[in-house]
């Protein structure tokens, strides 16, 4: 089950993350930016603040799937 919540919360966070970056990207990349994004930004999030539960990990999803998207948005535009 954990997996699977992984994927639906790494889908939602890609695609917002995709949306606020103003990138389109196709769904599997979404998901695989969105998960890579909730493993770096929900552990990042959950360390220094302490927080838990849906909510901090959906924003820290969020915040590290945008990452993900600058840093691919800077090495693609050299």
């Amino acid at each position: 089950m954990g997996i699977i919540w992984l994927i639906i919360v790494g889908a939602a966070a890609g695609f917002l993350a995709t949306r606020f970056m103003n990138l389109r990207l196709g769904t599997l990349e979404t998901i695989g930016v969105g998960i890579g994004g909730a493993l770096i930004g929900g552990l990042i999030l959950r360390f220094l603040l302490a927080l838990t539960g849906f909510f901090a990990g959906l924003v820290g999803a969020i915040l590290g799937a945008m990452l993900l998207l600058w840093i691919f948005k800077s090495f693609m535009n050299r």
